[in-house]
């Protein structure tokens, strides 16, 4: 790359790092938990809302299902989270998911799993990032009049910071993260404090609000419909869940260990949070209703549409801290940027994931190679775009978003799970110590009940979302799976197809003859250094080749060549219609067919010049004949540069800058010398 784009890459993401520097970029658990856990714990932000969301159907009097259901998130994500502390001990090496699935269960299983977790890591991003907009537009109403254009900028802003590596970014990501939970178990705390002790009324801007329900005085069949969407809505604080048992190998020594415990941390934080903020929600009557300026009612009258509903964190803080006061907004802006970095658990699982699967050549192999920063920079790059798409196309809008949400992950949840049980099946086989195989059997029995759980919680999912927009992540892995799966295909059939036989094959047998042809189109300095060149070979026949498209160039070179004397033959091919590629390339086939045993050697001279636009003026014909002639069996294609002036100044120019540093390019210090290693004469 010109060092010209070589400055803005350093100034934007840092010096490059050496490969052997990798082990400096592990993360110990306390930038850990924010790198990989913001997810879950960001969800809070917006899993209580969701809920409240949909129990509105039924007006006010349904919100008091919400603590059971929030019981029942609390079970399954402490299930989930004692299921992948299995996991992460029993596959460290980060392939998550993806590898219980294809270890235990097949290739198919696994590849279902690799894009239920692409789409879920795609839709992470599109809907934190979302949801952070909109909880940051509560306090700067220009954010939420432009949220398209502000998520997207955001994207652009987190891809950067990701492609300065994980460390790096994971030290920027950590304030706050933890800036985010301290304001929660504070509020929960200060609410608690207020309503207990003091008695203190606290009531949240929508209190006197009124919902208009949809669907009155539900029961039955339809109640527990109703009740089991809203514990789907609120599922979405388990996503991101999967992303530590990803994502071990990034973990310091002792990996495993160190991913367990920031999954028990992360999972004990996560549903605290969760809890509290219901129990705050109810207790200052917050209201929210899925289409709030015709469900909302105040003074008697819908709020209309230029009412802005805001989430139920910001109501709640504005209840417990009062609106405006410092520590609201401090919560309140602490709450837009870890759900901004919530997509990190993302930006981490995706390139990560997209690795393994490039490795296993389900994924094209660009995505297996590290960058500048040693990260896993085009399944970056490949994320954000996907992200950014989803935003524009649904306008940044969470609640729409976020019930394509949480169907792969609940996917991956439960065929890894089964994965684990297939897993401890296999080892109880042949294991004959009997305390080990007590921890198998242990283990077994919480993966047993994981897979049984979230299977549960999948079919729920699928019933209560699948009309709501569940369809369309559905679709997403189908189109992943057959993409993956025609990428393996081309890929096995090219290694089948250049695998080198233990027999000789015509590749290997050296040709009869080699007939060597010099493309000339007039004689100057690159014609003769091409045939130069050729008479250096060791052919058996050597001729000039020439197109005749000016009958009066033609025989100006005719004249010349016999002028000249030059010792190798002149063969001019005829063009009616004016076109150099075809009877050259006919040729070329003519001498194939009558020596099919025989190998053609086409010289094509060329120029070399130092600037991109001069490349628009030269060789063209010569791509072009060389993109038909790659297509040719038993052709070798053999260019001969010719440096030009502006070549040699463009060498020059190379030669200054490489002389002079970017920014940031190399770390200023004393440097060490070394002793001169002894001579060996």
């Amino acid at each position: 790359m010109s060092k010209l784009t070589d400055v803005p890459k350093r100034i934007l993401i840092g010096r490059a790092l050496r490969s052997d520097r990798l082990g400096e970029t592990l993360l110990p658990k306390r930038i850990a938990l924010p790198v990989f856990a913001s997810d879950p714990l960001s969800s809070v932000a917006y899993a209580p809302g969701e809920v409240l969301l949909v129990l509105s159907i039924a007006g006010v009097s349904a919100y008091h299902f919400s603590p059971w259901i929030a019981v029942a998130v609390v079970v399954l994500m402490f299930t989930v989270v004692a299921s992948y502390r299995q996991n992460v001990h029993a596959y460290p090496s980060g392939g998550g998911d993806y590898e219980v699935a294809n270890t235990n269960l097949g290739p198919k299983a696994g590849l279902t799993v690799a894009s239920a977790l692409l789409v879920d890591y795609v839709l992470t991003v599109a809907v934190s990032i979302s949801s952070g907009i909109e909880n940051l537009g509560s306090a700067i109403p220009f954010v939420v009049e432009h949220k398209v254009l502000c998520a997207v900028v955001v994207i652009v802003l987190l891809t950067v910071m990701n492609l300065r590596g994980v460390k790096e970014s994971g030290k920027l990501f950590a304030i706050p993260t933890y800036v985010f939970v301290a304001g929660v178990f504070i509020m929960i705390a200060w609410g608690a404090f207020r309503g207990l002790v003091l008695g203190d009324s606290m009531k949240a801007p929508t209190a006197d609000f009124h919902i208009k329900a949809e669907h009155q005085g539900l029961a039955g069949f339809a109640l527990v419909f109703l009740l089991l969407r809203a514990f789907s809505s609120g599922c979405a604080a388990l996503t991101g869940v999967e992303a530590i048992s990803n994502g071990v190998p990034a973990f310091r020594k002792p990996k495993s260990k160190n991913a367990a415990s920031t999954l028990a941390l992360m999972g004990g934080l996560a549903v605290t949070m969760f809890c509290g903020i219901i129990v705050l929600a109810l207790t200052t009557d917050v209201r929210m209703a899925e289409n709030p300026a015709k469900d909302l009612i105040h003074h008697g009258a819908a709020v209309g549409s230029g009412f802005v509903q805001d989430p139920v964190i910001s109501q709640v803080a504005e209840a417990v801290f009062g609106g405006g006061s410092f520590m609201f907004l401090i919560l309140a802006a602490a709450t837009a940027l870890v759900l901004f970095l919530a997509a990190n658990t993302a930006y981490n699982g995706f390139p990560l994931l997209g690795s393994i699967l490039a490795q296993d050549r389900y994924l094209p192999r660009q995505l297996h190679t590290r960058g500048d920063r040693l990260a896993f920079s085009n399944g970056i790059v490949l994320l954000a775009g996907a992200a950014a798409l989803l935003v524009v196309i649904y306008g940044a809008d969470s609640t729409r978003l976020i019930q394509l949400y949480i169907v792969g992950v609940f996917v991956s949840f439960t065929l890894s799970q089964i994965g684990m049980v297939r897993h401890w099946n296999r080892h109880l086989a042949s294991e004959r110590d009997q305390a080990k195989r007590r921890h198998m059997i242990r283990s077994r029995a919480i993966n047993t009940f994981g897979a049984f759980f979230t299977g549960l919680v999948l079919v729920v999912v699928l019933l209560t979302k699948f009309t709501h927009g569940a369809w369309v992540a559905l679709l997403g892995m189908v189109i992943f799976f057959v993409t993956m799966s025609a990428i393996r295909k081309h890929y096995d059939r090219v290694a089948e197809e250049i695998a080198a036989p233990e027999v000789p094959t015509d590749d290997s047998v050296r040709p009869s003859r080699v007939h060597s042809l010099v493309l000339v189109s007039k004689i100057h300095r690159p014609t003769l250094r091409a045939i130069a060149y050729a008479k250096l070979m060791r052919t058996d026949t050597l001729e000039a080749l020439s197109v005749n498209v000016d009958p009066a160039e033609t025989k100006a070179l005719r004249d010349e060549w016999e002028r000249r004397g030059i010792d190798v033959p002149l063969k001019v091919l005829d063009s009616p219609y004016r076109e150099i590629t075809r009877p050259i390339i006919e040729y070329v086939k003519n001498l194939r067919k009558e020596s099919p045993r025989d190998a053609v050697s086409v010289i094509i001279p060329e120029y070399v010049v130092g600037h991109w636009y001069e490349h628009l003026l030269h060789n063209q014909s010569a791509l072009r004949l060389k993109g038909r002639l790659l297509f040719t069996p038993g052709i070798m294609v053999t260019s001969v540069p010719y440096q030009l002036e502006s070549s040699e100044a463009a060498k020059k120019r190379a030669r200054r800058r490489s002389e002079w540093n970017a920014p940031g390019a190399v770390r200023r210090g004393p440097v060490e010398k070394r002793p001169k290693e002894p001579s060996s004469k």
